[in-house]
């Protein structure tokens, strides 16, 4: 007899949850439920007058083989180079008899890694690499100042009750004061020391000036086959046409294999019988609201939203799931002729603007967090990548807050106000287009009712036929992969009649890092 499964979210959890329940099983009915009209969530590319944008910019590398498998199924890699590759006659790892982007959409891209940081108008590695540009960039007085502080870190350690006790620990005061504080209290709207370690554990894991001076002196000495921290990846994968291509792939693909996806329907109510199951849901669509039974429910919609939605919930349970925090996430795409920014790396780029995918923004006069070039993440971003540069400048706020009650207007001109200022562009005349975009919940946050949350995932865990997946659905820092793996998890839990949850809950807590590579 055949079982239905309803699937909340049409982002990289709900998607590959309802991908995988299909292809393994012939046992299921799949439903998935998405409020919005697009694919991918937080991952979804926007696509203006030609001009794609990538919301928060998504690396696609992962230690996991079965994830990189099913990408490689999903979206091929290439067998030929991209646009930029042929012009500018550069090396790219190709993948024999894969895709030519030149002539084919689906197919996955191989690209470089550069990230970095903007301080004081000049650019840091990210993270900190030793060399000699580093030295110069500081200034004989602030490296002085860096190194007697990380030795005197080194030898009285902190206990580790905040993100700031976290970042000390490892990098001393002074480098934390001028690379993580101010950056961190803008993503997150709270100074470090409000907020739990946990996420910097999950961040940053293995990255300190030790594992820096490890990873400069293998670097010296031609050291092969190390372990490369997350941050130190020099490669990575993407989608042709950003990351909400592959969601799309996947949503045809759900519904080639007999999948039925709703867009435009949101969850409002959960129907928990006495005996603590679902039951199935209740979507609004059209303003019309309408019942869904389910024999399981797949949720990777918020855990705030979620338990709002049930019946007969504990007053403690619904205590701690409204307090859980959130940090939401606008951008502005600015369609600009070109960059002051001056490109002193050895990497070859289009109208050589400097070679980076994203730069972290760490000046307390601005209140951008970081910007993208789009450019450099695929060429096919942008509609003219030879005479144009398409950025993406992004800030963190909360919803309601002063910068989410700006016009996209008033928004837009903040964005280019700051780019002068920054000196990225001269002048408002070199801005030939922009256009907003909002995301709400995009980062769930590590404080208020957070140090609760085993208590929440313990009540969720009772309900047998309830899987929580996806970074929101776990409110947690995933990335891709992780919130993949999530529904890897469910999938073979539901098939297998396996109760207990904990294979799920316990992806991306293990303390070796998750983007390392052998």
């Amino acid at each position: 007899m055949t079982k239905r499964a309803l699937i909340i979210g049409a982002g990289p959890a709900g998607l590959t949850a309802a991908y995988e329940l299909l292809k393994k099983s012939d046992d299921w009915e799949v439903t998935v439920l998405e409020e919005s009209e697009v694919f991918g969530g937080i991952s979804r590319t926007v696509c203006h007058n030609g001009n794609r944008m990538d919301m928060g910019g998504h690396r696609f590398f992962s230690k996991v083989p079965e994830v990189n498998a099913w990408w490689d199924e999903l979206l091929p890699r290439q067998g030929s180079p991209s646009r930029d590759d042929i012009i500018l006659k550069r090396e790219v790892t190709l993948n024999p008899g894969g895709p030519d982007p030149e002539k084919e959409d689906r197919v996955m891209l191989r690209r470089n890694r550069v990230s970095r940081i903007f301080f004081n108008q000049k650019f840091f590695d990210y993270p900190i690499t030793l060399k000699l540009e580093l030295f110069q960039n500081m200034g004989l007085r602030d490296t002085m100042s860096a190194g007697f502080s990380y030795l005197a870190g080194m030898m009285k350690k902190r206990k580790e009750n905040s993100l700031e006790d976290f970042y000390i620990n490892r990098f001393g005061k002074k480098l934390y004061s001028m690379f993580f504080e101010h950056y961190t209290e803008n993503l997150w709207g709270r100074h470090p020391s409000e907020i739990d370690p946990s996420w910097g554990a999950q961040r940053v894991k293995g990255v300190s000036v030790t594992a820096v001076l490890k990873n400069a002196l293998e670097k010296q000495f031609g050291k092969k086959d190390r372990k490369v921290e997350t941050s130190l990846i020099e490669e990575f994968s993407y989608p042709k046409l950003g990351p909400g291509e592959l969601w799309d792939v996947t949503a045809d693909e759900v519904r080639r294999m007999g999948g039925t996806i709703l867009t435009g329907a949101r969850v409002i109510r959960l129907h928990k019988t006495e005996e603590g199951k679902l039951s199935g849901l209740t979507y609004l669509k059209d303003d019309k609201e309408t019942d869904l039974a389910g024999d399981v429910i797949i949720s990777s919609m918020p855990l705030k939203d979620l338990v709002a939605g049930m019946n007969d919930v504990p007053e403690n349970i619904r205590r701690i799931a409204e307090g859980l925090p959130y940090r939401d996430y606008m951008t502005v795409g600015v369609l600009t002729d070109q960059l002051r920014l001056q490109n002193k790396t050895d990497i070859k780029t289009l109208g050589n603007i400097v070679p980076d995918n994203w730069v972290y923004v760490h000046d307390r006069s601005v209140k951008m967090g970081r910007f993208q070039i789009y450019n450099n993440w695929s060429p096919y971003m942008v509609k003219d990548p030879e005479h144009t540069v398409w950025l993406g400048l992004e800030y963190f706020c909360s919803e309601g807050d002063e910068l989410w009650s700006m016009s996209d207007e008033e928004f837009a001109r903040l964005g280019v106000r700051e780019m002068i200022l920054l000196g990225l562009i001269d002048s408002d005349r070199s801005v030939r287009d922009t256009h907003v975009e909002r995301v709400k919940k995009a980062y769930p946050a590590y404080f208020d009712t957070y140090s609760e949350i085993d208590t929440l995932i313990a009540w969720l865990s009772e309900i047998d036929n309830l899987y929580c997946v996806g970074r929101n659905g776990q409110h947690r820092y995933n990335n891709i992969d992780h919130s993949m793996c999530t529904s890897f998890e469910a999938v073979n839990n539901i098939i297998s009649g396996r109760s207990d949850k904990s294979n799920i809950w316990s992806v991306n807590t293990e303390k070796e890092y998750h983007e390392e590579k052998k």
